[in-house]
């Protein structure tokens, strides 16, 4: 009676710290905020250093930074990818918890015994000693997995942060070039005026006022795929953002990204690569899949089950017994998984090697690429100042009739196709220096280094 009394005490005590359930209903609307002004962030809670040092504030407009911060805590990916984290870092909590001992018990009732027969009953409390002895490669594997999941999330911020600063770049870039070709059409425009009326006058034929007609549609149609593009980019943007598409944004400021010395970068390529949040990520992947193996290893010795076990017969006989199951390792002996979780490990190591290569040859690339533009951009704003000191030239002579209009338009026009080069190439020389800053990985304060080594 007193073991049924401990029993149901014991039962009673481990359902009254169970959890307890309530639904959570789907959204029937889109939250999506209609104005940056309306996100509030707390910088110092960013995970990269020139971000949670920098001024958070959309009053004034966003500059390149703060649309990297804001990115980086409105982007809708990247909730997902914290709520996966949650996921392994729950997995990770319940892979470390003791597995649960087995509480059994039946009852017999005699139907045709003997007079004083009783009823009979048995308790047995089990416990599996195999899934005590697999706790530790279990646990290790699980938090492993979670220290991945980390770093996967740590290495998506640094691809949105850096979305985040091309597709800034890629804006500013096509409002300068949208003005300098609207100053094209204003003076083709002017220029096709000019002609029509000289047609109408009789002083030049038709071939030259369809020529000038042409060069003025050939910058509307620039114009208008311009304008498509910075659409599409605008609503890439708002998106990467996590704001509806038709949301207004005030871009300020100039995009920014050092210049890096290909010496320096070489000489610290190996730690730096070694810090990268992906190749961390990998490196704890592995981690995982070798506990893993660990467990695969332990599993094929014979699993062991003891219990305890209280019993009383029929004639009133009780009587206290121990158990012992065991199971005979002759024909499975978990080969089957083992030979998984080795090729897994194979195939993780493989995966590794593979993303180092692909790593170390990316940063030779963009190395390589950065004094090429470089020096393109360089001898491009030279033929600018050329070109502009023709032009300069060619206004006097203009304006004292001693050069033709058509003339005059034509050098113009490739002063602003020379200026239009160089916004162009500036563009691709910050598209690659941000390129490399994200190819070597972030700079990381300390507080997202203590949240990568959890």
């Amino acid at each position: 009676m007193q073991f049924k009394i401990s029993a149901l005490v014991l039962l009673l005590g481990a359902l009254s710290g169970c959890a307890t359930y309530a639904p959570k209903p789907l959204p029937k609307r889109a939250n999506l905020p209609q104005s940056a002004a309306l996100i509030t962030l707390d910088p110092a809670r960013l995970p990269f250093r020139n971000l949670s040092s920098h001024i958070f504030n959309p009053a004034d407009g966003l500059d390149m930074d703060e649309v990297a911060m804001l990115a980086v805590a409105n982007n809708p990916q990247l909730r997902q990818a914290r709520d996966a984290l949650g996921i392994a870092r729950a997995q990770s909590f319940a892979a470390g918890l003791l597995p649960d001992p087995q509480l059994g018990f039946t009852s017999d009732h005699p139907t045709n015994g003997a007079l004083g027969n009783t009823n009979s009953f048995n308790f047995n409390l089990n416990y599996d000693v195999n899934a005590l002895l697999l706790r530790s490669s279990r646990k290790g594997a699980a938090q492993a997995q979670a220290q991945r999941v980390n770093l996967d999330l740590l290495w998506q911020e640094w691809q949105v942060v850096s979305q985040a600063r091309l597709l800034f770049t890629r804006l500013t870039a096509q409002q300068a070039l949208m003005a300098q070709l609207q100053t094209a059409r204003s003076l083709l425009a002017d220029r096709y005026q000019r002609s029509q009326q000289a047609l109408a006058a009789g002083n030049i034929t038709l071939d030259l006022a369809s020529a000038d007609l042409v060069a003025l549609q050939n910058i509307e149609r620039r114009i208008n795929e311009l304008e498509r593009s910075r659409l599409q980019n605008r609503a890439s943007l708002n998106g990467l953002l996590g704001l509806l598409s038709t949301t207004p944004l005030a871009l300020v400021g100039q995009p920014r990204a050092a210049l890096m010395d290909a010496a320096a970068v070489q000489s610290g390529l190996v730690e730096r690569l070694n810090q990268r949040p992906d190749l961390q990520a990998l490196q704890a992947g592995y981690r995982s899949q070798e506990e893993k193996f660990r467990g695969a290893v332990l599993a094929q010795f014979p699993a062991l089950t003891v219990g305890l076990t209280r019993a009383r017969d029929t004639s009133g006989l009780y009587t206290m017994g121990f158990g012992l199951t065991m199971s005979l390792p002759i024909f499975n002996r978990n080969r089957g998984n083992i030979a998984i979780e080795n090729a897994t490990r194979t195939k993780l190591f493989d995966a590794y090697q593979g993303r180092l290569n692909s790593a170390y040859s990316e940063v030779a690339t963009a190395l390589e690429n950065q004094p090429l533009l470089q020096t393109q951009l360089q001898r491009t704003r030279q033929g600018v100042k050329q070109l502009q000191t023709v032009a300069r030239r060619a206004e006097a002579a203009f304006h004292a009739g001693n050069l033709a209009a058509a003339d005059y338009v034509r050098l113009q026009i490739a002063l602003l196709d020379k200026q239009t080069e160089v916004i162009n190439l500036q563009e691709a020389l910050m598209e690659q220096q941000i390129a490399l800053e994200t190819l070597l990985g972030p700079d990381l304060p300390e507080q997202a280094s203590n949240r990568r080594a959890r």
